[in-house]
């Protein structure tokens, strides 16, 4: 027979303010930590919680609500969605849980956008150094959001002096001339995501305002050749879409003080039978060079409803099992 050892762990917390914070609406906060822990017995009195069980549960436990209090004290708001990501965090040892939180991509007016996951933060890190970034996973994983306010922060810093935003448009084979409108009329379905960003960070006015100067610009990949791209930030989406002779066209189109990033869902192929994905090949070309990072996002980083996780998961296994 093997015998559990025990731990006592006790947190202070600097004011009672900061305890209501910590411990939630009617102690929802905690009730959510004891369910995850449940071998641990959690106890709030004054401005103390002490934490005692088996080894492992009370710090594993001690740990979320040390995380969860520099949340707090750095002026951010807990809600249930929050408090169950730092949990899932400290299960999986991830180092640093309110690290993540604290990450803040300034989209201007006072907004921030902040990463949700682990796979979020190291992406939103990639991007800022690095040169060219490739964003690989499946909806919901915040790869076109968090491009989005990467640009925008860039823009609104002066590190560039405008943003890009391509997507090829496999509906209409890259032949949009027959389209009625102008440029931005031809591709606005296929560019609607990278809009509602725009709008959500920089409001509906100052999207059109920058779009009207040309700091933000659409650039259709099928318009891309000849140029070269100097002082922006280009963000290609949908990548998965484009041909490998399309990819190598857009990335040599990387100019001075410029920085890509590529986004795509590579189980989501739309190009025609028998044409191969650009997002697919490129990995096995180019890693390893200096200055360019590969981030694959996963189920773990699904920020959509908890269920859309559960379906991104589920189409996995039913496409390992037909491999």
């Amino acid at each position: 027979m093997t015998s559990t050892t025990t731990s006592d762990v006790c947190i202070r917390v600097p004011s009672n303010h900061l305890m209501v914070e910590l411990l939630g609406e009617s102690d929802a906060h905690l009730r959510r930590i004891e369910e995850a822990f449940p071998l641990a017995r959690i106890v709030a009195r004054g401005n103390e919680i002490n934490i005692t069980g088996p080894d492992h549960e009370s710090e594993a436990a001690g740990t979320v609500l040390d995380e969860l209090l520099i949340v707090v004290q750095e002026g951010q708001q807990l809600d249930p969605d929050r408090v169950a990501r730092v949990i899932d965090l400290v299960k999986r040892d991830v180092p640093n849980p309110s690290g993540i939180f604290s990450e803040s991509i300034a989209v201007g007016r006072g907004r921030h956008v902040r990463p949700k996951t682990y796979g979020q933060k190291r992406y939103v890190d990639a991007i800022r150094d690095n040169t060219l970034v490739f964003a690989i996973g499946p909806a919901g994983t915040g790869k076109t959001y968090l491009a989005m306010a990467c640009a925008i922060e860039s823009l609104l810093s002066g590190a560039v002096k405008r943003i890009i935003l391509s997507r090829p448009a496999v509906e209409a084979g890259e032949r949009l001339g027959f389209l009625p409108g102008d440029l931005a009329a031809k591709v606005d379905p296929y560019l609607r995501p990278l809009y509602d960003a725009m709008y959500e960070m920089l409001g509906p006015e100052e999207t059109a305002r920058l779009m009207e100067r040309g700091t933000i610009e659409i650039a259709p990949l099928a318009y891309m050749r000849g140029r070269t791209l100097n002082d922006a930030l280009v963000v290609l989406d949908e990548a998965q879409n484009t041909t490998p002779e399309q990819m190598k066209m857009f990335l040599t189109r990387l100019g001075f003080n410029s920085k890509m990033v590529v986004t795509g869902d590579i189980t989501q192929v739309d190009l025609a039978e028998g044409r191969g994905s650009g997002l697919k090949t490129v990995a096995g070309i180019l890693s390893g060079i200096d200055g360019i990072a590969f981030e694959e996002l996963t189920a773990d980083d699904v920020v959509r409803h908890r269920i859309v996780a559960a379906i991104v998961e589920a189409y996995r296994r039913f496409e390992e099992k037909r491999s």
